[in-house]
């Protein structure tokens, strides 16, 4: 294949601009003129591109993309302004869905309802007093549960969680579960089959390929789903490439400490996904000093800091890189210190920071010290600015969501979304990044616009930067001579087109190894 008369952002070392590339076998030949590249190569398809703009692969550093294809199938609860609707949309998928066993939702946002109160389990009670309901919160971190699912868990009002907690009141449980309290009721949620697995990786794949994503990092994936999305790659079901972060049970260990970390064009298994602390919506976040609006709660980390080095030391022998959630300034002390103790110095294991959300000041330089990568979803600043000073004071709250200071430590940041946290599309990412607004362009200037990112840094950050924290570098993240031949095409130029139109922005195709997906 010849593509030619386009504007190709290469995003190589020197960000150079071509106007054609001609590929074989999936991988880029060459890079040029439209002259050079036409007189030089004769192709079975020669691609006129009209002008229009070309980049690398869009690469999300951070996504639930599994599971993002399993919540297809479950109550959509995103952007329900009141626990009234939340209920309403939960009343509409059991009409539509009246036969599975368990009543599954995700995406309530009480941040968004007056008042701002966690919902309670009591309409959930009288609607379905013999169906086990399961609502999670938008971020994973907490979840509503109606009686029956509690009694499942055989959770009490006065049940004690490491890393996790049942909110009471009056002494009596509301239903919500913050972190791993929800796996006591979730433990019993039926497994999903073959068939649902495959449908479900297929469905995420189809979204993710109009938006014009060619690789996905999926955090926290076990052993069972990981080899599935392996045979489906083999079988070329699958296109979409993906940096599989393996959640640290004892069987994952088991398996993969044996086979080691592989990789290969469409596949990369070498990391492990580990959860510091909570999240920021549910106070479940770790941090140094009290929340702002609850002065005795200041989160909790999910495991004893013994536990977490025990991790590091391994996952250190064993040659994989140890990817941390963590959220609160306190959980990001306490792993970068980790990190610190384990990697010596300078190195190049590649060890993130997921999220990386609050940092206390004297802990920011602990990035460089260490070569420790942040991985950051742009997004989270956008969505959590209306309320996040609420939880951390003013004072705190700029040291959050710090992204031009991170990319400072090491001239590099890996930019991803979370999904299905957020939207999968990563142009409100770019978008978040190069403006701090949200979809509305608000506020005016952007939100702490003194840690927009440049639109150079963002494309970096969504390509050659994020395949650099996956160690798929020489595959992937640019349109250089040798690499995957995976690039999307749209009429407008992220470069240059206004700001308050960059989430209107559509992917005209996507090219995954020179074969059109999209």
């Amino acid at each position: 294949m010849i593509v030619h008369n386009a504007v190709i952002y290469t995003v190589d070392g020197d960000f150079s601009v071509v106007e054609a590339f001609a590929i074989k076998d999936g991988l880029i030949l060459e890079t040029g003129t439209s002259k050079h590249i036409l007189e030089k190569y004769e192709a079975q398809e020669v691609m006129d591109a009209k002008g229009l703009f070309i980049y690398p692969g869009f690469i999300d550093a951070h996504t639930h993309f599994y599971r993002y294809g399993l919540g297809l199938k479950v109550a959509d609860l995103t952007g329900a302004k009141s626990e009234a609707e939340m209920i309403e949309r939960v009343q509409q998928h059991r009409t539509n869905t009246p036969d599975q066993a368990w009543i599954l939702g995700r995406g309530w946002d009480q941040n968004l309802w007056e008042g701002q109160h966690f919902p309670s389990k009591s309409t959930l009670d009288s609607l379905y007093p013999d169906i086990p309901v399961l609502l999670t919160r938008i971020d994973g971190h907490a979840a509503l549960a109606n009686s029956k699912a509690l009694a499942m868990g055989g959770i009490t009002p006065k049940e004690t969680i490491l890393g996790g907690k049942v909110i009471t009141q009056n002494g009596k449980m509301t239903g919500v579960l913050i972190d791993n309290a929800i796996d006591l009721v979730s433990a019993n949620i039926p497994d999903v089959s073959e068939s649902d697995a495959r449908e479900a990786l297929l469905a995420a794949q189809k979204n993710c390929f109009e938006v014009g994503l060619t690789t996905v990092a999926d955090a926290g994936l076990d052993k069972e789903t990981i080899l599935l999305i392996e045979q489906m790659q083999k079988e070329e079901e699958l296109m979409m490439r993906v940096y599989a972060m393996i959640n640290p049970s004892p069987e994952n260990k088991e398996y993969f400490f044996e086979k080691g970390p592989y990789q290969n064009e469409s596949l990369t298994v070498r990391s492990f996904k580990v959860y510091g602390d909570g999240a920021l919506g549910s106070r479940g976040a770790s941090l140094l000093r009290p929340y702002h609006d609850a002065p005795e709660e200041s989160g909790f980390l999910l495991d004893q800091p013994e536990h977490f080095l025990a991790l590091a030391e391994e996952l250190n022998e064993k040659g994989f890189q140890m990817n941390t959630h963590c959220i609160g300034d306190s959980a990001n002390r306490t792993l970068l210190n980790i990190y610190g103790k384990v990697l010596l110095g300078e190195n190049d294991k590649r060890w993130r920071i997921e999220h990386a959300q609050v940092i206390h000041p004297m802990d920011i330089e602990k990035f460089a010290k260490f070569n420790i990568i942040p991985s950051v979803q742009p997004t989270h600043a956008t969505s959590d600015m209306g309320w996040a000073a609420d939880r951390l004071g003013e004072d705190r709250v700029k040291h959050a969501y710090t992204y031009q200071l991170l990319e400072q430590q090491n001239d590099m940041l890996a930019l991803g979304s979370d999904f299905p946290v957020e939207d999968i599309n990563p142009l409100y990412g770019y978008h978040a990044a190069v403006a701090r607004t949200d979809g509305n362009n608000k506020p005016e200037g952007g939100f702490q616009p003194e840690n927009k990112l440049s639109r150079q840094s963002a494309l970096k950050g969504m390509t050659i930067w994020a395949a650099y924290a996956n160690f798929e570098e020489p595959l992937k993240g640019s349109i250089e001579k040798g690499k995957l031949a995976d690039f999307v095409v749209m009429e407008r130029d992220l470069m240059t087109a206004p700001e308050t139109i960059l989430r209107e922005l559509k992917i005209q195709a996507t090219y995954i190894g020179g074969q059109k997906v999209y």
